[in-house]
């Protein structure tokens, strides 16, 4: 398992907060928390930019991606919006994770709660290589649905 050290620092009034941790051995994503003073109350349809208190140095090579967690997802309706959000390499300010509420009731938050997940996943650079032709495939323009399985969108 490849292990990689990001650099963390806590704003201020925020260090009674739990830093981004794995919930459990294999767990992929670590939890985010908000860092709001009170409460905050996210009414349904609504939109709100929540603040978890740290700025990473996320190394050259590598990317933060905020992601929603299944549990608020699928119980409240809440979603990170623009999921998976990309936190760059060479960004330096807070995170905030931009939380959508879905779901049919309002869906408050208190300091400290787990609202989002940070993976971090290694990135390439793309050099394009412009062609006249490229390789076929056996799906070629196939687009949405095209495989086939349950819950097509084409026909």
């Amino acid at each position: 398992m490849d292990r990689v050290e990001i650099g963390v620092k806590r704003l201020p009034e925020t260090h009674d907060l739990p830093l981004p941790r794995y919930m459990s051995d294999r767990a992929s994503g670590m939890d985010l928390h908000a860092a709001v003073p009170g409460r905050v109350v996210i009414a349904p349809g609504a939109i709100e930019l929540v603040p978890t208190g740290i700025v990473l140095a996320i190394p050259e090579g590598h990317e933060g991606q905020v992601r929603s967690r299944s549990g608020l997802a699928l119980k409240r309706g809440v979603f990170v919006l623009n999921s998976p959000g990309t936190i760059d390499s060479d960004y330096r300010g807070e995170i905030g994770v931009i939380l959508a509420n879905l779901g049919p009731e309002p869906f408050a938050i208190e300091r400290g709660d787990r609202i989002a997940q940070l993976v971090v996943c290694r990135v390439s650079r793309v050099s394009w290589s412009e062609e006249e032709d490229l390789a076929s495939t056996n799906r070629q323009a196939g687009g949405f649905g095209h495989t086939g399985g349950h819950g097509e969108l084409a026909p």
